[in-house]
């Protein structure tokens, strides 16, 4: 964000604040970010700086010296925290490109889910700590146009019974992605390979491919196609499936995770997480997709042909 788009001006009522100066792009939120994470208490600061990055900060379209001079500017020295530097700055950054979670705008059905776009990021401490897997075990709710306290909240949930002792992961993007575009954002924005089952499994197919003389893509479509069989890469998976098996499932040994947990709805491709157990201790077996909010049966989720059928509203 260039050094024109904001203002200081006293506002009423609010006391001394910072105006759009001009209309400001997508995209130019680092300004923002910082002035954000400087105005945070000391111990705040702290936690945020505690946070793990990519050993190798990503590319980013403006300078972090630049931006430190814009904040330098934009806010007085008393209110600086101690420290201030452009190493710190440098810093800040970085958590924030690795640890943000991306608020998105309403889902939309017209709107092809490569589209939609982030309305605004925000740092979570604790769910930072949760890692990447391409076959993960939970997936995250934002409720952010639910009205009253708590819609600035997000909320982890399991998509089925995790073990004592097993680590809890996200997918830090849609699952439905293929294996080299999962690669290069990984690598790029978080500085590492990921070498999960799911990604092992996937590479073989690669390998094969580019023997071949083939092209490398390894299609969701060819997986979920595939049928409901298969070994599974996790423990409550591995539960469920039971021991049975064919050659097809050998071959692609993850196709009950995508039929059981990635919702179909309009291809939004979110994640399906059964809803919180009920009153009474039991599991509810009422899944919700955390992009499109679309609520489904477990036995609808698990019917042969595996169709849309949604919940009515």
């Amino acid at each position: 964000m260039a050094g024109d788009a904001l203002r200081a001006a006293d506002l009423p009522g609010r006391g001394r604040g910072l105006l759009a100066a001009r209309n400001i792009r997508e995209g130019e939120e680092p300004l923002l970010f910082l002035l954000s994470a400087y105005s945070l208490p000391e111990p705040s600061l702290r936690v945020l700086l505690s946070l793990s990055s990519a050993a190798t900060p990503p590319p980013t379209d403006q300078d972090p010296a630049s931006l430190h001079a814009m904040v330098a500017a934009l806010v007085p020295p008393q209110m600086l925290p101690p420290g201030f530097s452009p190493d710190l700055t440098a810093a800040l950054l970085s958590k924030d490109r690795t640890n943000s979670f991306s608020i998105m705008e309403p889902y939309r059905p017209e709107v092809p889910q490569p589209l939609r776009k982030a309305r605004a990021y925000a740092v979570y401490p604790r769910a930072s700590l949760l890692n990447h897997d391409c076959l993960p075990n939970a997936c995250h709710f934002d409720y952010a146009d639910r009205p009253g306290p708590g819609n600035t909240d997000i909320v982890v949930r399991a998509l089925h019974d995790i073990t004592e002792g097993r680590e809890v992961c996200l997918s830090y993007f849609a699952a439905n992605w293929q294996y080299k575009d999962r690669q290069q954002r990984l690598l790029e924005d978080y500085g590492f390979r990921c070498e999960c089952e799911r990604c092992q499994v996937e590479s073989k197919w690669k390998q094969d491919d580019d023997s071949d003389g083939g092209d490398g893509d390894d299609t969701m479509e060819e997986e979920e196609e595939d049928g409901n069989g298969g070994e599974g890469g996790d423990d409550g998976m591995e539960q469920e499936e039971g021991d049975g098996g064919s050659d097809s499932d050998d071959e692609f040994p993850h196709s009950y995770f995508f039929v059981r947990y990635l919702c179909n709805h309009g291809e939004c491709y979110g994640m399906l997480a059964p809803l919180p157990p009920l009153p009474n201790g039991e599991p509810s077996h009422v899944f919700e997709c955390n992009v499109c909010g679309n609520l489904k049966n477990e036995d609808e989720i698990d019917a042969p042909d595996g169709g849309d059928s949604s919940m009515a509203d």
